[in-house]
């Protein structure tokens, strides 16, 4: 039948910015998904200990009032969260972030910053995986189709009802979806196990990374690095300093279309 049309997790965080090391979670969702039919969710919302700027704010909606009033402390939140997805993970059930690297990093950056067990050591030392990532996928099996690759963009390409972007629920379950979708219309992908389609999309995201770093210099920036760690990337920065990550507010760093 093929992995989407099985169990999936959508997983999404709304935040307070876009610099994974730096951002905190603000909203999260889990969603499961069996072939397009939400069977369950969960919701958090959390106060960030920092002030959400007005930004953000503008993106997804909670204010800092809200968050104060009615949000967990931060460390909860982000510690349901890791025990969630990773007790999906030991069940072998992929989770499905778009744009993982980011939703990912961050949240393995504010277990590190609440001094909580990374993903990684509830995992027992394996990676967190198996990870689907459509953002990857489809700048891989359709990379010069122009236009934007956020998740609207991208879910208006394949069909999917994106409720109401930047909501952390809606968001997660139209990524749950969109690979659905993408698998569906591309059989190659769908004919992949999980576990193999999860060290594709390492190989797919190291190569664009290192494509797109060449272009950034030819266009005039020597120094641009962008980092192809796909999907968690260490919450510590580098000497060199941060690295491009992805995602931008509003929705995620949009590039040229012969180099998505």
């Amino acid at each position: 039948m093929g992995w989407h049309r099985e169990l999936l997790i959508g997983f999404d965080l709304e935040t307070t910015g876009t610099d994974p090391r730096e951002a905190r979670i603000v909203t999260g969702a889990v969603v499961e998904v069996r072939d397009g039919l939400v069977l369950g969710h969960r919701q958090w919302l959390a106060d960030p200990g920092v002030p959400i700027p007005a930004e953000a704010v503008a993106v997804h909606g909670v204010s800092n009032e809200r968050a104060a009033a009615e949000g967990r402390p931060a460390d909860q939140v982000a510690d349901a969260i890791a025990d969630v997805l990773v007790s999906y993970w030991k069940s072998g059930v992929p989770v499905v972030a778009y744009n993982a690297a980011f939703d990912l990093s961050l949240l393995s950056a504010e277990l590190r910053r609440y001094g909580l067990p990374s993903l990684r050591e509830r995992l027992g030392g394996l990676d967190p995986a198996p990870v689907v990532d459509p953002y990857t996928i489809d700048r891989r099996v359709d990379r010069y189709r122009r236009g934007k690759r956020n998740l609207e963009a991208v879910c208006r390409e394949y069909g999917v009802e994106l409720a109401s972007a930047h909501d952390a629920f809606a968001d997660a379950l139209a990524a749950a979806r969109l690979a659905g979708a993408i698998a569906a219309r591309h059989p190659k992908i769908a004919s992949v196990g999980p576990a193999e389609l999860h060290r594709r999309q390492i190989e797919w995201y190291a190569e664009w990374a290192a494509d797109f770093q060449t272009f950034l210099r030819s266009k005039g920036d020597p120094t641009a690095v962008i980092d192809g760690t796909w999907p968690v990337r260490d919450p510590e920065p580098s000497a060199a300093g941060p690295a491009v990550v992805g995602r931008s507010v509003p929705g995620e760093v949009q590039i040229p279309a012969d180099r998505a």
